[in-house]
């Protein structure tokens, strides 16, 4: 049976989970990870999360757990998650990933594109073409990587062109690349 948290304990007062009886230690499962730095937010700004299980504060990649007796998700920290879900591979693989993702956003950003002969910015990245050029009929942004037209518009370049990365961490994820 699944037991809300409520039920057993006053959360706003409890800050190691690690301490307390009624809380699973082991069992939990890793549902995903979440990176809370938006796009373009500077370390000040983010907000950063607490790790649930031991009180652990300014968790920037957030490790979302739960456990059949428990109702509620656990957003906690990289070494709390391997520690409850008994996997000391997968947490902090999921968490490299995304540092890895974001520093190659970061890197995007500073890419120079180049302006062809009709206008239009475009990069080569592996052997792929990507092409930005705005559409004639509502002068807003589309984003084509190789033959593949992508079917949202943009307001600005910036926009499109992380559109672009995104595109192709998609086509990379879904081994299209």
């Amino acid at each position: 049976m699944r037991y809300p948290l409520a039920t057993i304990f006053k959360i706003e007062h409890m800050t190691n989970f690690w301490k307390q009886s009624g809380i699973p230690h082991k069992g939990w499962i890793l549902i995903d990870v979440i990176d809370v730095r938006e796009d373009e937010q500077s370390e000040d700004e983010t907000e950063y999360e607490s790790c649930m299980m031991c009180g652990n504060e300014r968790i920037r990649y957030v490790h979302i757990v739960e456990h059949r007796e428990i109702n509620e998700e656990f957003r906690v920290g990289c070494v709390c998650a391997e520690k409850m879900t008994n996997d000391y591979l997968n947490p902090g693989r999921r968490e490299s990933e995304l540092r890895n993702r974001a520093n190659r956003r970061k890197n995007w950003k500073k890419k120079t594109w180049k302006l062809s002969s009709k206008l239009n910015w475009y990069i080569k990245v592996e052997d792929h073409i990507i092409v930005i050029f705005k559409d004639k009929f509502t002068s807003k942004y589309k984003v084509m990587i190789d033959k593949t037209i992508g079917n949202k518009f943009f307001k600005d370049l910036e926009d499109a062109k992380m559109a672009a990365f995104n595109g192709i961490e998609y086509f990379k994820e879904n081994k299209e690349w």
